[in-house]
């Protein structure tokens, strides 16, 4: 154990049995919540009828959380901290649940779940019950930001909490299963970002209880010197709480919590009191308790307390098994919950004294609730960062630049409430310009050459780390507390943090439906390197199906924006910046390319979603032959030069142009709040003419999202279809068939009356493609004629 200045008793013998007969009111409340659904307080012999007819939950977590919650409480009591918790282990809600609905929040916020006996029959019934709350610290749960339901992001999530937030402590609980996660073991460095300065602190409390489901824990099976190592190793000074006896452990976890607040207050008053942020080496503790600490010892001759058998229902047979069942009665009774809670059913008078008041509960914390505390940003006008366009098509812009500026400016104006985050890829994301406001938050040690470039600093407010998983955990964790952040990362790395996502949207999801959770400011995910530029990296950096995730998630949260151009980025952007609780991804590539619309038509555009671009489109006043449309940037330069491919050879043929920004837009009003009126989508798309669509991603995508619409059946995607290589860019195209030539061709192919009579065109566009793929063999780049491409009326 490490040796620290601590008194080693710190609790006088009148406040430990005070401490532990809440803890054991914690536990009875945890079992009961897995088991009980009615006779919550044992007023009577417990029978079959009182059994809940489905055991769900998980036990073997629950006492090690609400110890650990019982004493933090002890603390913000006797020193007023202001912290909040986040449990990580996997169906931990029982561990929280109890002492949350202890301290008053619950029934604050749940009437009909009271602190008296019918309000605790109702809050064991809901829990894993049809109508009721998970097992997990979900939304409903108050005081939480972090679900625990997939494990490994509790530490980024904490972490992300803590940015900003110079008075909060934010404790964490860390599984030992969840401990074998890489996202969890990458998380550990996060100590290397937090600035003791203008942060709050994490402290970790990692519960080795030794088991998973059915397996040991790799953590629980080394060495304690191999253990101490690992974390000094990290960069942390653990302490250590270990054994099984609760009276000592009480003793124990009061003199090392209070040892370890100590430390971070001495950590935080001198780098305060000096202006230096050097890296301190923070502390944390370690947590060894039995798992299903309390419960049954051994059930049928198997050990359970201990085991893994204690992970989930330790007793299975409740209903069936009567001697099950009187096992439950005993272990349920060994609580004493007749000493605990008064007649009215109430915990009484003296326990609920231990609890913090107000919003010193960390269930009742705002920072939990983070939208309370959410302040709008102060946004510059993104008008300002416009690319000039004269005529559309003529010049080209590296999309991304500007943004950065943009966002450089938006760290100006919000020096403590915005941060930018990406995986080592802010200057390839041609985002750089956020320098100039700030440079990359870095604690570790530094070289005399980083000054040359290197952007570090302990103040900044980039967040750089090769880890999407710690990137996204820290975002959600910065969001959910009430700040705001964009994150940019290489469409092919986007899918590291697919779970992450989904995670995210479905809290957001439930959250929009929980009354008391306010709004808290949208993830912004920019997706830049796309695959079509993927010519240096090849086949396995070329997949744009994160947009394929995101579609099957709620549509009250997701959102899709694909910018043609830089103006339209910035006015994408700055929407996505002014909302609140949705997950905006906007996919736009950083190289350079073909600007089409000057700012006030980019608003326009961006503002519908979806519309005609009348310069690209010779219809205007009758029906049109046929209807090309895009969506992305890459797909719209080639729909345009096919445009001018059909022009040249067919002058009579009339062509609608439409350009899609708002995925969205395509599907049905009824599935969607962005969704296009189906008389809107037949205006735009006629009801009987061929559709030839150009999609940055997968193809089926669009078919997916437009199935409904009347004229489906003449709509042709074109897309992603997994061919690539090292090709050039107009190769990677032709090879995907959404190049100039292939969609000119599809037009000949579909429209009545060319079929025959552009059988010579098509001969010479195919012979085209075998001539920009030949070249591109021969020389490495595409022939300068098809890749310096303009729009024709942009010349004149």
């Amino acid at each position: 154990m490490n040796q620290i200045s601590r008194n080693p008793t710190p609790l006088p013998a009148e406040e430990l049995n005070r401490l532990h007969a809440f803890w054991r009111a914690c536990n009875y409340l945890a079992a009961g919540m897995i088991y009980l659904q009615d006779n919550p307080l044992l007023r009577e012999s417990l029978k079959p009828e009182h059994i809940k007819r489905r055991l769900l939950g998980h036990w073997g977590a629950s006492p090690a959380l609400a110890f650990a919650y019982t004493h933090l409480n002890r603390l913000i009591v006797q020193d007023d901290l202001n912290a909040i918790f986040l449990a990580g282990p996997g169906h931990g809600a029982p561990g929280v649940l109890a002492p949350v609905y202890l301290e008053g929040t619950y029934a604050e916020i749940y009437p009909n779940k009271g602190e008296d006996v019918e309000g605790l029959r109702l809050f064991f019934k809901e829990f894993s019950f049809p109508g009721g709350i998970g097992s997990h610290c979900t939304p409903e749960t108050p005081g939480s930001i972090h679900e625990g339901g997939e494990l490994g992001y509790s530490i980024a999530h904490a972490f992300g909490a803590a940015f900003d937030n110079p008075d909060l402590l934010v404790a964490v609980m860390v599984g030992d299963g969840e401990a074998e996660t890489g996202p969890l073991a990458t998380a550990w460095h996060s100590n290397k970002f937090l600035n003791p300065i203008r942060d709050g602190a994490v402290l970790p409390i990692l519960n080795l209880n030794g088991y998973k489901i059915n397996n040991p824990t790799l953590l629980a099976r080394i060495s304690h010197e191999e253990l101490q190592q690992l974390f000094q190793g990290y960069g942390w000074t653990p302490h250590f709480v270990e054994g099984d006896d609760p009276m000592t452990l009480h003793q124990t976890m009061a003199a090392t919590l209070e040892a370890c607040v100590a430390e971070i207050r001495s950590i935080q008053r001198l780098a305060r009191a000096s202006g230096i942020p050097e890296r301190p080496r923070w502390p944390m503790i370690v947590l060894r308790t039995p798992k299903g600490w309390t419960g049954p010892k051994q059930v049928d001759g198997h050990k359970v307390e201990g085991y893994w058998r204690a992970h989930q229902v330790p007793l299975a047979r409740v209903r069936e098994d009567p001697a099950h069942l009187q096992l439950l009665e005993d272990w349920l009774r060994s609580y004493r919950p007749e000493e605990l809670f008064d007649a009215n059913g109430r915990l009484v008078p003296e326990l609920r004294a231990l609890a913090p008041r107000g919003k010193r509960r960390m269930s009742a914390n705002p920072h939990a609730n983070g939208g309370l505390l959410r302040r709008a940003l102060r946004l510059p006008d993104f008008r300002a960062y416009r690319v000039e366009v004269a005529a559309p098509g003529a010049s080209e812009v590296e999309n991304t630049q500007p943004l950065g500026e943009f966002l450089r400016d938006i760290l100006r104006q919000n020096p403590d409430n915005f941060r930018v985050f990406g995986p080592d890829e802010t200057t390839s994301n041609r985002l750089s310009a956020v320098y100039q406001a700030s440079k990359k938050t870095w604690l570790a040690d530094q070289l005399p050459e980083d000054a040359d470039g290197g952007e570090l600093a302990a103040d900044g407010r980039v967040m750089e780390m090769l880890s999407e998983h710690t990137l996204e955990g820290w975002l959600e964790g910065y969001l959910l507390t009430g700040r705001h952040g964009f994150f940019s990362t290489y469409e092919a790395f986007v899918h590291v943090i697919d779970s992450m996502f989904n995670q995210h949207a479905k809290w957001l999801s439930i959250a929009e439906q929980i009354p008391w959770r306010a709004p808290v400011s949208s993830l912004n995910l920019l997706i830049t390197s796309t695959v079509w530029r993927q010519d240096h990296n090849g086949f396995t950096h070329q997949d744009p199906g994160f947009l394929d995730l995101v579609v099957n998630k709620s549509p009250s949260v997701t959102r899709i924006y694909l910018p043609p151009d830089a103006n339209c980025l910035l006015s994408v952007a700055d929407h996505c910046l002014r909302s609140s609780n949705d997950v905006n991804v906007i996919v736009c590539d950083k190289q350079s390319h073909l600007q089409y619309l000057d700012m006030d038509a980019a608003i326009r555009h961006c503002t519908k979603g979806i519309g005609i671009w009348d310069w690209a489109s010779n219809d205007q006043g009758s029906e049109p032959d046929v209807v090309l449309a895009s969506c992305g940037d890459v797909p719209t330069q080639e729909a345009l030069a096919a445009v001018c491919l059909l022009r040249e050879h067919f002058p009579a043929l009339k062509i609608r142009f439409v350009n899609v920004v708002d995925l969205y837009r395509l599907t049905p009003a009824s599935e969607h709040p962005h969704g296009l009126s189906d008389r809107d989508f037949d205006s735009l798309f006629t009801l009987d003419k061929p559709i030839i669509f150009n999609f940055h991603g997968y193809p089926w995508l669009i078919h997916r999202l437009a199935y409904r619409r009347s004229n489906h059946r003449n709509l042709h995607v074109r897309g992603y279809k997994e061919k690539g290589n090292i090709n050039t860019p107009l190769e990677l195209a032709i090879r995907n068939e959404i190049d100039r030539f292939s969609l000119a061709i599809d037009v000949i192919n579909r429209v009545p009356g060319l079929l025959v009579a552009g059988a010579h065109v098509k001969e010479k566009l195919r012979e085209l493609q075998i001539e920009c793929r030949n070249y591109a063999y021969a020389h490495g780049v595409d022939q300068p004629e098809q890749a310096g491409w303009t729009w024709p009326q942009a010349k004149h």
